[in-house]
């Protein structure tokens, strides 16, 4: 098991270089399940779980049918710590799946702190996920009018930052505030839990103009599990 993993690890990161270096550009195609086998000369299965790696890191994309598409070639892209966290929780043989709560259209006043970056009108995106089907993280998204226009299939099925790329807004950097909080009785209701505190994450988005293009806010059911992140040096 110790080796399989070391071996998707190190054809990942090989992967993840020739991005870098240009040889598969931006649009381009990485080469087949098959070719990468006999380049790397290892299994169907490890060849999958770095590609899915690369995928869950929003390097490529994968579509059955196909074949696997360059998205990104920033050497520091992963931008989602719930995506690379929850990735952390599967491969610790952790069930977990998610849920839409809510998909809608709000109006902002200008008072709103949020009315600078989305002026009159945003987006509200809340989504449950459940860890071993217990409710753990409980999101609330904030997002540009302009995504009205993607259904909730499309928001259930890709990644939150695949879709506001493909939107036209590219991403380049985001900041987090963590903070211990009192749950609300509508949070708890949401977690399902008793418990009367969690662990809070404020996300900024931002693309390389600075416009804000996502605010979100995390709740996580520490007593559940804490929050884990392993950092790569």
């Amino acid at each position: 098991m110790k080796r399989t993993r070391v071996l998707y690890l190190e054809v990942a990161d090989k992967i993840k270089a020739d991005i870098f270096s240009g040889r598969y550009p931006v649009g381009s195609m990485l080469p087949t399940e098959n070719e990468l086998e006999e380049m790397f000369q290892v299994s169907k299965i490890t060849v999958r779980k770095a590609i899915e790696l690369l995928a869950s890191d929003e390097y490529v994309e994968k579509k059955s049918g196909r074949g696997t598409t360059v998205l990104s070639n920033r050497p520091y892209n992963r931008l989602s710590k719930a995506a690379s966290f929850t990735q952390i929780l599967e491969d610790s043989q952790h069930e977990v799946r998610k849920e839409t709560l809510e998909l809608t259209s709000i109006d902002l006043a200008e008072k709103d702190p949020l009315f600078s970056s989305f002026g009159n009108h945003a987006v509200r995106f809340k989504r449950l996920y459940y860890l071993n089907e217990k409710p753990y993280i409980y999101f609330v998204h904030y997002l540009p009018k302009a995504v009205t226009e993607l259904d909730e299939k499309m928001f259930h099925q890709e990644s939150l930052y695949r879709l506001l790329t493909q939107k036209g807004y590219a991403i380049d950097r985001f900041s987090d505030d963590f903070s211990a909080v009192f749950l609300s009785e509508e949070e708890q209701e949401i977690l399902k839990t008793n418990e009367p505190l969690g662990m809070k994450r404020i996300r900024r988005s931002l693309t390389e103009d600075g416009q804000l293009v996502e605010y979100s806010e995390a709740i996580y059911h520490t007593a559940l599990h804490p929050y884990h992140i392993d950092y790569e040096t």
